[in-house]
């Protein structure tokens, strides 16, 4: 006679792993990215334009090239979306005194207006997002978040600088 052999004990269920930083930084910019257009697509913008208008209302006086690294998209692309700010009158561009084959793009009134207009529907959906957080909280959030924003934007520029 065998003797009896335990039952194997079930193979505990494994904890599914957290999702990668990455992923969960990609799908809060998608979230947001819908939200915001849809807010803004009533007053004409999309939520480029209104990252780019919003870019030259805090700097001013930028050119295609550095507004385009300022609101992370290429240089081609940011020409094309000035061309079409400025038809719309909200932007105007100038030479820049210091190297006149450069256009300084601005703000217009115009501009300035429609940015007005919009600032609330945004600071409302920033505000739906830190809601379940305390002040402590949104503090480390936005430190946390601007912590990882450096470390790859100086990877971006190592590797732009290094070809890669």
């Amino acid at each position: 006679m065998t003797a009896e052999q335990p039952a194997p004990e079930a193979a505990a269920p494994q904890e599914p792993e957290p999702p990668l930083t990455l992923y969960l930084v990609k799908r809060l910019e998608l979230v947001v990215r819908a939200l915001l257009d849809d807010a803004l697509r009533p007053h004409g913008l999309t939520t480029l334009q209104y990252t780019a208008l919003s870019v030259l209302r805090r700097r001013g006086g930028l050119s295609s090239a550095q507004l385009a690294r300022r609101s992370f998209l290429r240089p081609q692309t940011m020409h094309e979306m000035v061309v079409t700010l400025e038809q719309r009158g909200l932007i105007s561009r100038e030479r820049d005194p210091g190297n006149r084959r450069i256009l300084l793009a601005r703000l217009t009134d115009r501009g300035d207006t429609l940015l007005d207009t919009c600032e609330p529907l945004v600071l409302a959906l920033e505000e739906h997002l830190l809601a379940p957080l305390d002040a402590r909280q949104r503090d480390e959030f936005r430190a946390t978040l601007g912590t990882g924003i450096d470390a790859l934007s100086e990877l971006h520029r190592e590797l732009e600088h290094n070809g890669g």
